[in-house]
């Protein structure tokens, strides 16, 4: 069997797919893939525009007929989330994202696929082309950093758009149609500390969490995967309490919106007590990893002898530091009561990392209700200011808030169960989608989000499901087919 993914049907959306990855596009680093897709758009001699936030918007004309129609915004981000497996050599910056066929699903050699949202900018470049489909008037909305931020979506300014349905293509499951998102508000705790010299009679040792299978902190966060910050925390303490451990250094995860896989700590033990450490340590390790023995099965904690830390961060932070990271809200916070099995509000410890006299976590929080946020926000900064932290939140993003009587809703669920036969799900998820930040800025659009399905985005182990992006294909083509007249 071929693994060119061009291969593939729809080849016209697998082709566009080929091409973005190999386009390095990783979160705030957009320039070569916009300047690609402008270039695409203006040999087919489309309206092209950069706005002031970096967003492509492209326009093309309805097809003869269908003038009448409302004008549709397709709407993708150009950016993907820059994660690879622990030994990876990828650079996210020079290298190309390498897509295989894996059975019934198209993943990435080591690294996250793009596929987040990879396919529904493809899908829209394949609308864009087509000479055949009917459509109203189209626009397309290519946004930037949305992985980093959504700070695309929050630069967009009232009057560029001229639609009247905006079609999100960044959701993950196919045959579910999206109306509803949570919110999100960035949360960034620093500890300011001293060094102080190792005391005499310590020995060096490195201690690393790593196999864990992370993912994306909204859609992943209900599967009780292990948070590679709160096992080292874990580890830390218990070393700290009992053998008198002192802290070199940290550095866990790497982006708030992705459940941390990895984190890797430098540290210094009294060689009396080294023994003992390393035989608690692996009892307490083997705990853990018994824990999560079915969550995240490939789990790896370890403290191996190394070479000791230079300087160590002052005993009395790192205790304060052990004290408000344990006590951290992370994971699931409450279930909807809304929507059976929807998640309402989260956190999740994203980065911890020391350096230049500071150590800096960064969590984000996320909700459906505003009220569940401010107090999730009051937590944390009673908990860390109580720690002796700096507290500050920033990127703070509404959620969208469901419309079950929108028409768009009511004619793409007229039109799935006509083309497929089965009646879509219609959903809320708790993940930052741009279109409450787009609503905010365009309260008039009737808005929807679909896409193919796909798992385990924001990791390495992201794959989309093949068959699900012929279905999600086909229902796009028959939906601007089917658009509502003015």
């Amino acid at each position: 069997m071929s693994n060119d993914i061009r291969e593939l049907n729809p080849r016209e959306v697998w082709r566009h797919f080929s091409s973005l990855a190999g386009i390095p596009h990783a979160s705030g680093h957009e320039e070569k893939i916009r300047e690609f897709i402008a270039d695409f758009a203006q040999r087919l001699g489309l309206d092209t525009t950069i706005d002031d936030a970096g967003n492509l918007i492209i326009r093309k004309p309805a097809t003869p007929g269908m003038e009448d129609r409302r004008g549709v915004i397709l709407q993708a981000h150009l950016d993907m989330v820059p994660q690879k497996n622990s030994g990876s050599q990828h650079d996210f910056l020079r290298d190309p994202i390498e897509p295989v066929i894996d059975g019934g699903w198209v993943r990435a050699r080591g690294t996250t696929l793009g596929a987040d949202n990879g396919m529904g900018v493809a899908a829209a470049m394949a609308v864009l082309e087509s000479d055949s489909l009917r459509h109203g008037p189209l626009e397309a909305l290519f946004t930037v950093e949305e992985e980093s931020g959504m700070s695309g979506a929050m630069g967009l300014k009232p009057g560029l758009l001229r639609g009247e349905i905006l079609m999100n293509l960044d959701s993950e499951d196919e045959g579910e149609l999206f109306i509803g998102c949570a919110g999100g508000l960035d949360a960034t705790m620093t500890f300011t500390y001293g060094e102080q010299a190792v005391p005499d009679g310590y020995t060096g040792f490195m201690i690393a969490v790593r196999g864990l299978r992370g993912g994306h902190s909204g859609m992943d966060i209900s599967l009780g995967r292990g948070n590679a910050n709160k096992i080292m925390n874990r580890v830390l303490q218990d070393g700290y309490l009992r053998h008198g451990l002192l802290l070199g250094s940290i550095e866990g995860g790497s982006l708030r919106n992705a459940i941390p896989r990895e984190s890797m700590a430098t540290a210094a033990v009294p060689a009396s007590q080294a023994d003992s450490f390393l035989e608690e340590f692996a009892v307490l390790a083997a705990a853990i990893k018994t824990e999560l023995s079915i969550a995240d099965p490939g789990l790896q904690i370890e403290a191996v002898p190394a070479a000791l830390p230079g300087r160590v961060v002052e005993e009395e932070v790192f205790g304060r530091l052990l004290d408000a990271l344990r006590a951290c809200p992370d994971g699931v916070m409450r279930m909807s009561s809304l929507m059976a099995g929807l998640v309402e509000t989260s956190s999740n410890l994203a980065i911890v990392k020391s350096g230049n006299g500071s150590i800096q976590v960064e969590c984000l929080l996320r909700s459906s209700v505003d009220s569940a946020m401010e107090d999730l926000a009051d937590m944390m900064r009673s908990l860390f200011g109580l720690a002796g932290a700096a507290v500050v939140f920033d990127g703070g993003y509404p959620g969208w808030k469901p419309e079950p009587a929108s028409p768009i809703l009511k004619r793409m669920r007229d039109t799935y169960i006509g083309k497929f036969g089965t009646t879509p799900e219609v959903r809320a998820v708790h993940a930052g989608l741009e279109c409450g930040i787009i609503g905010a800025a365009y309260p008039l659009l009737d808005m929807i989000s679909f896409g193919p399905t796909i798992r385990y985005p924001h990791s390495p182990d992201e794959k989309v499901d093949i068959l699900s992006v012929g279905k999600f294909w086909d229902f796009l083509v028959e939906t601007l087919a089917q658009a509502p007249g003015e």
